[in-house]
């Protein structure tokens, strides 16, 4: 089955993708670049989909720093580090409005063209920022509107949309990943790198990766080189 797979380049997205190859999917990868102040996680996701043999994999440009309103976008305010408990305090500032319904609305468009039965996502509504387009009711109200709102639904040929990662703690996805003999150096999840592509170590996205593989008791080979790339 041919299946979409949204990409960024980091950990959560690149086990799904190989959890979706794992299915026996013929996987074709969705990037966005959407004005994100780390844009440098879209040349992790070309390398992740050429690693794990994805059939195409496509980049869209879509500026959604045209209307701000987060601090992942352009210069709109400064990234939140130290979280001892990300997504205990509500809805951060890192929260893009509405981008993984955006999304999800591509990977649709482009499944309904290359006839795809899936679209695969790495939301998870466990160890995760608070963003309210990572929870099932999210996902639930989506393929409800998938299953009406396309041709081939419509035609009797829904388009599934699955999260693996959904109900899976950080540690369960780093294990998941040892599992699928995944390349952990291939992914950047800081949301605020240095020059040199170095993670913060301090926003949410690198708290819950540092604490992932620490329960999991998994070396993570970007941490301990210090840098990305």
């Amino acid at each position: 089955m041919r299946a979409i797979v949204l990409l960024s380049g980091g950990l959560d997205s690149g086990v799904t993708l190989a959890r979706a190859r794992a299915d026996g999917c013929e996987c074709f990868a969705l990037s966005v670049r959407y004005g994100q102040r780390h844009s440098h996680e879209l040349e992790y996701a070309a390398r992740l989909a050429a690693t794990l043999g994805a059939a195409q994999h496509r980049v869209i440009d879509l500026d959604l720093a045209g209307f701000g309103g987060s601090a992942l976008l352009g210069n709109d305010g400064v990234i939140p580090k130290d979280a001892a408990s990300p997504g205990a305090g509500g809805i951060p500032t890192t929260y893009v409005p509405a981008r993984n319904t955006i999304f999800l609305s591509l990977a649709l468009a482009w499944a309904e063209v290359l006839e795809a039965g899936a679209i695969y996502l790495g939301v998870n509504a466990i160890d995760y920022s608070g963003y309210p387009d990572c929870r099932p009711e999210f996902l639930a109200a989506f393929s409800a509107l998938a299953s009406v709102a396309t041709k081939a639904a419509i035609e009797g040929r829904p388009v599934e949309i699955r999260a693996p990662l959904l109900h899976s703690t950080k540690a369960d996805i780093v294990r998941l990943g040892v599992a699928l003999e995944f390349d952990f150096g291939l992914t950047s999840s800081c949301y605020d790198p240095g020059p040199r592509g170095a993670p913060c170590r301090r926003c949410d996205s690198c708290v819950l990766r540092a604490r992932g593989f620490a329960e999991a008791g998994v070396l993570d080979p970007v941490a301990a080189k210090g840098e990305i790339g």
